[in-house]
């Protein structure tokens, strides 16, 4: 274990403690994994012939509401405790490279930005705009005393920080830069800071400033990559802070992605005689919860509950081909000298509960079929969930005070004696339309500002309800200014403009256990089925709802994550550090009217 202070430097290469060193460094982000494994993906990790472990910290995990600061996590397993986990990997003798700029891409919601920001008017976000730097400081003064202890040169494990992430294909505010590069040497970080971007000179060229040591991200073309880094590194190392070894999945996707490991195998040949490497991903791990991101192009691309990402390491934490490839290249280049030993070497990797018990979460168990024994739909259960919100107009998510999950707008339409047609203004992401409680609609995305032609509803005082979801924001490119989730704008009824008084109920999901099952269920609406089961021995399993449309899934409280019968993934991975020796309890939320009497939780993943 590395306890005594030391040095990291930045010179023609890096120096740790005076001696030439070389990263090889891999990806595991702590808030994708929980913590009763990090100790197995860490000893894996550096049982590959790694030195050191690269993790983003997500603001928007950490800052959940404004000034509410949460550096644990106890509503999700504990998997925030950023000091724990940078501690775990300097008991087993690994560096630290932290990423911890506001934003962090990483497919994640809203690429790590709290969704709060959102709710400010026209706040230019990632730029020198003083109402967006308030923000970023006041996290920072809570963030940076926790990580400036853990420096090397205060006996931590920590060498380097990231100052921003892909910068240079959003924009060239230097002064925001030098903003945040002055916050952190202004909160005690002493350590050497580095930015990342694509290997292009328009990238590069937009993030450099001094002291900030420039990066690059690719999954190809190292040589390429390193003689146009060189240009910008005044002398010194070249670094790959993202080596892609893989790709993430999305919604709808014809299948998962696959990496060509052949090409990987030869680039990593060459990123270890020419520099220093981090792997994204070494594991991916998962999106729990509604945290995926999405991407936008043409249309909305949300990424699927699994960041398996084709990574060394399966989601949960199996070793691969790949894994193994990678072990044989990495131990031959160090047989040529290049790469000094860390300390002690480490072998096998057991996990321990509070008790001190060993677990055996990484065995991989089926439990087979559990029947629905309850179930209560939406419109029954409104009341145990939300309070009303009155308002003469829609409000988004956002504006309500809500960041994640799904929002039911409802009204009355007094003037009108037939619906015939709806649509919605700057809305998104997925509504699905009910009147007098009947199914007349489901659109998402660019669908959403068409008109659409529904079954006339005939009556008085028609009730109109709109059940949004909010599928993941936008983690990369111009749409992270410009992206509130629900209804922002206007409902327009029978091409007259706008729907006035609305109640809009905020669903985030997190107070499941006021759902009173006995409320009523009416068939084919949305609603939520609870499944019972027991376990004698708790380990690792797949949740495969097949014959069911599409929704959410909690077990035993936590947040599990997102499916859709679309696809690709077609099973959630079930930590079994989530379960419990006895009766365990699943509550999944369907949206689409689409049931089956039973889930099954079985022993293989299946990602598509």
């Amino acid at each position: 274990m590395m306890t005594n202070t030391g040095t990291f430097e930045i010179r023609d290469k890096f120096y740790l403690n005076g001696k030439p060193f070389q990263i090889i460094s891999g990806g595991i982000h702590y808030f994708r994994v929980l913590p009763e494994y990090w100790e197995d993906r860490l000893r894996k990790l550096k049982e590959m012939g790694c030195n050191t472990v690269e993790t983003y910290i997500p603001w928007n995990m950490h800052e959940p509401e404004k000034g509410r600061f949460d550096f644990y996590g106890e509503k999700v397993h504990g998997m925030l405790d950023i000091v724990s986990f940078i501690r775990k990997a300097q008991q087993l003798g690994l560096w630290v490279i932290l990423r911890p700029s506001p934003y962090i891409c990483a497919e994640w919601d809203f690429g790590g930005l709290p969704a709060w920001l959102l709710a400010q008017g026209d706040m230019a976000l990632r730029t020198s705009d003083e109402r967006f730097l308030c923000h970023v400081r006041a996290y920072y003064d809570r963030l940076m005393p926790l990580l400036a202890p853990l420096q090397i040169d205060h006996g931590g494990p920590v060498i380097m920080l990231q100052v921003e992430n892909e910068y240079g294909s959003f924009g060239n505010d230097k002064k925001y830069l030098e903003s945040l590069r002055d916050m952190m040497r202004g909160q005690g970080i002493t350590v050497p800071l580095f930015a990342s971007d694509g290997p292009g000179h328009n990238m590069l060229s937009n993030t450099r400033i001094d002291g900030v040591l420039p990066t690059a991200n690719f999954g190809s073309g190292t040589k390429r990559a390193f003689s146009i880094l060189e240009e910008y590194t005044d002398g010194g190392p070249c670094m790959c802070t993202e080596f892609w070894i893989g790709w993430f999945d999305a919604w709808r996707d014809e299948k998962h992605h696959k990496g060509n490991m052949e090409i990987a195998a030869k680039e990593l040949e060459e990123l270890l005689e020419l520099g220093n490497v981090n792997f994204y991903m070494f594991e991916g791990g998962t999106n729990f919860g509604f945290m995926n991101g999405s991407n936008y192009g043409d249309h909305l691309t949300a990424d699927v509950t699994s960041y398996d990402y084709d990574a060394l390491l399966t989601e949960d934490g199996q070793i691969t081909e790949k894994y193994r490839r990678f072990q044989e290249i990495i131990s031959r280049h160090r047989g040529k000298g290049a790469e000094p030993e860390t300390d002690e070497s480490i072998t096998g990797s057991k996990l321990s509960g509070e008790d001190g018990e060993e677990k055996n979460f990484r065995e991989r168990t089926a439990y087979g079929t559990c029947n629905v024994s309850q179930k209560v739909d939406l419109f029954h259960a409104l009341d145990c969930l939300a309070e009303p919100v009155e308002t003469l107009s829609p409000m988004s998510m956002e504006r309500l005070g809500q960041s994640y999950g799904y929002t039911l707008y409802s009204s009355v339409l007094h003037t009108e004696r037939q619906l015939h047609s709806i649509r919605l203004y700057q809305a998104a992401d997925r509504a699905i339309c009910f009147a007098d409680g009947k199914r007349i609609l489901t659109a998402m995305d660019r669908e959403l500002l068409e008109r659409h032609e529904v079954e006339p509803t005939v009556s008085q005082d028609i009730r109109l309800d709109i059940l949004m979801e909010n599928m993941g924001r936008v983690n990369y490119g111009p749409m992270i200014n410009w992206q509130r989730k629900g209804i922002d704008g206007c409902v327009m009824i029978n091409d007259c403009f706008a729907q006035h008084g609305w109640q809009q109920y905020c669903l985030p999901m997190d107070n499941l256990e006021k759902l009173d099952f006995t409320r009523g269920y009416d068939e084919g609406m949305p609603a939520f089925y609870r499944f019972a089961f027991t376990v004698e021995a708790p380990g690792d399993t797949f949740l495969d709802c097949s014959g069911w449309g599409k929704g959410c899934v909690f077990v035993n409280g936590f947040h599990l994550g997102r499916f859709w019968e679309a696809g690709p993934q077609k099973r959630l991975y079930l930590p079994g550090a989530l379960l419990k020796k006895g009766e365990n309890e699943i509550i999944l939320f369907e949206s689409e009217g689409k049931c089956a009497d039973s889930i099954s939780l079985l022993a293989e993943p299946d990602l598509g």
